[in-house]
């Protein structure tokens, strides 16, 4: 068999189980966020095309996760397999070397690398700020529609508003009452002729325009003799959204930035402590695509000392490997983000420790010298997939 085939056998043996996984993991961290969005459509009334939206801005959010995760399992069974089924060894008696059947894992690896930079660099900001601005396009076009007449309503914190009549085609309440009690020492009753909403989506904010009116406030901590009336002709009542897109954040987060806005930030950032935060954020969108590099390296070798224990084992060490490279990046983060080392040395530890290890574990397979600490956790992983599997026939 020509070196060729053999490269299309590896590749078709890679892709098949990284897409199903890709999809499986998408999915299930897409579960997640299924209750909080389909909540929008049940007391909100908002339309399944929009919930569908929110979710496609979600999408590149978890596939910039899901994707390093699943090649990585996808190496892990394809070599699982490969050892198992005594194909390597055959390979290896063919002449075909192990750095030889690493051609087509690192060229995979290479685009899902380009694919994972092309999420985080790119589409995941743009999708993280759409995601943000419709959210309040929902919440800010539901508060005009959602108000009916002679209903009270509490949707925002603190305020309930009441109106006597609507008029739906320009969104103007009239004889509008109000009671704010935002200021809990000086909560307020406020009567207006008119009121209509008006939003900036730049600015994530709503205001509340009323027309013709007054206010009314009783100070809880003075005389109660005391009470105040103040006339206006017009007032602006700003709405906190935040129990409406589930965030206290108003501003464009350092996440939501795209590579451009970015380096500009760091420029112009205002003390040490904003761009340390801003060079973690540039460091980490530069860090994570090189995942699926690092992950190579460290599959082949784990994949076909695996030998015999299964799928379940390779999803197991998948899990493990994969958490335990994102858990050492989320500490570096937090190192970065306080100061302690500089961004640019600490958030490419973990790649940088991958690498050698991946490295070091790939030439001990070659040598025909598996690393023999490898042997206790998989055989640890088998019996506790066995006794899993086990338990409905005892029962």
């Amino acid at each position: 068999m020509s070196h060729l085939k053999i490269y299309k056998y590896i590749l078709k043996e890679i892709s098949v189980p990284s897409l199903l996984s890709l999809l499986i993991f998408t999915f299930v961290i897409l579960m997640g966020r299924i209750p909080r969005l389909t909540e929008l459509v049940i007391s909100k009334g908002v339309p399944a095309i929009e919930i569908f939206r929110l979710f496609s801005y979600l999408l590149p959010t978890f596939l910039s996760i899901t994707v390093p995760l699943s090649f990585l399992l996808g190496i892990l069974l394809a070599f699982g397999r490969l050892s198992a089924d005594s194909e390597f060894i055959a390979m290896k008696a063919s002449g075909i070397s192990l750095y030889a059947l690493l051609k087509p894992v690192l060229l995979l690896a290479i685009l899902s690398s380009l694919l994972t930079a092309w999420l985080t660099i790119s589409v995941e900001p743009a999708g993280k700020s759409a995601f943000r601005s419709k959210l309040f396009e929902i919440a800010s076009s539901r508060a005009s529609v959602g108000i009916n007449a002679g209903i009270f309503n509490d949707d925002f914190d603190d305020i309930v508003l009441y109106t006597h009549s609507m008029d739906e085609r320009r969104g103007i309440m009239q004889n509008v009452f109000i009671s704010d009690e935002r200021d809990g020492e000086t909560p307020a009753t406020i009567l207006a002729q008119e009121g209509r909403f008006i939003s900036d989506p730049e600015q994530l904010s709503l205001t509340l325009r009323l027309s013709d009116g007054s206010i009314h406030r009783r100070p809880l901590k003075e005389n109660k003799s005391t009470y105040q009336i103040i006339g206006f002709s017009n007032y602006d009542i700003n709405i906190d959204m935040s129990k409406q897109l589930g965030t206290d954040k108003r501003r464009r987060s350092r996440s939501e930035l795209s590579w451009t806005e970015l380096q500009s930030a760091r420029r112009q950032a205002e003390s040490e402590r904003d761009l340390r935060r801003y060079d973690t954020v540039h460091h980490k969108r530069l860090v994570i695509p090189f995942a699926p590099l690092v992950f190579a390296l460290v599959g082949v070798p784990l994949g076909l000392q695996s030998n015999r224990s299964g799928k379940g084992a390779g999803f197991a060490l998948a899990l493990i490997i994969s958490l335990f490279y994102y858990l050492l990046l989320s500490i570096a983060r937090t190192v970065a983000e306080n100061g302690a080392l500089p961004a640019y040395l600490i958030l490419w530890l973990p790649n940088l420790l991958f690498f050698c290890g991946g490295a070091y574990f790939l030439h001990r397979t070659a040598i025909e010298k598996p690393m023999a600490f490898f042997a206790h956790p998989l055989e640890l992983i088998k019996r506790l997939l066995k006794k899993n599997s086990s338990k409905p026939e005892a029962e």
